[in-house]
Parts: C-alpha cells; sequence; structure tokens
C-alpha cells in the first residue's frame, strides 16, 4: 500500500510479477494479514513501511522476505530508476528468505530467519 501505482506498473512492465496490496486484499488489510499472504503466494514484500522487517523480524519466520526502501527522496522517478538498478542483483537473494535495506547509497541484508 505504501507504493505508488506508478512504480507497480513500472515493475510489471520490466518483466516483474508484482501486485500491489488493495489489488488481493482489503485496503483495511493489517500488515500481519499482508505478511501472510505474502509468505502463503511466496511473494516479496516491497515497501517503505519500516514496520513490515520489525514484524518479520520478531516473528522467527524465514519467509516473507522484504525489500525496504530507505530513500531519501519518494519520488516515483526515483524510486523506479533505484529499483531498476538493484533488483537484478537482489533476485537471489529474495528466493532465500531475507530483509533487504535500500538506502540511497548502500544495500544491508540479514537472512531470515533472525535468531
Amino acid at each position: 500500500m505504501h507504493m505508488s501505482p506508478h512504480t507497480v506498473d513500472f515493475l510489471r512492465s520490466s518483466g516483474h510479477d508484482a501486485v500491489r496490496v488493495n489489488e488481493v486484499l482489503s485496503a483495511r488489510a493489517t500488515d500481519e494479514e499482508i505478511i501472510d499472504w505474502a509468505a502463503q503466494e511466496s511473494r516479496t514484500i516491497l515497501t517503505q513501511d519500516l514496520d513490515f522487517s520489525a514484524l518479520i523480524a520478531l516473528s522467527g519466520k524465514a519467509i516473507p522476505s522484504v525489500i525496504s526502501l530507505r530513500l531519501s527522496s519518494s519520488r516515483v522517478d526515483y524510486v523506479n530508476a533505484l529499483l531498476e538498478k538493484v533488483l537484478p542483483g537482489l533476485e537471489q537473494d529474495v528466493l532465500e528468505g531475507v530483509i533487504i535495506a535500500v538506502e540511497d547509497r548502500r544495500i544491508r541484508r540479514r537472512d531470515l530467519p533472525i535468531a
């Protein structure tokens, strides 16, 4: 829900199987419902909301993976350009179960589950 529909469209046009939460769940879905859906559907959560990383880390679960954007700008063109640059290098990681923080100048990675 925290990603622009334009970013979802950009991801789709780049060949990613992206969905926006409100396309599959209620707009009032809780973070836990979103996490459960993502795990059941083998999806990765791409978000600008820091709660998802914390909830999954505390849960002890190995899925779903989370890519958390911690950027200085949430402008769609900036987000899309950065995603175009970094996503190809993250594809294998998200298959293994990780929390990834993408910042303007670095990427941090933690394997799941977090002990």
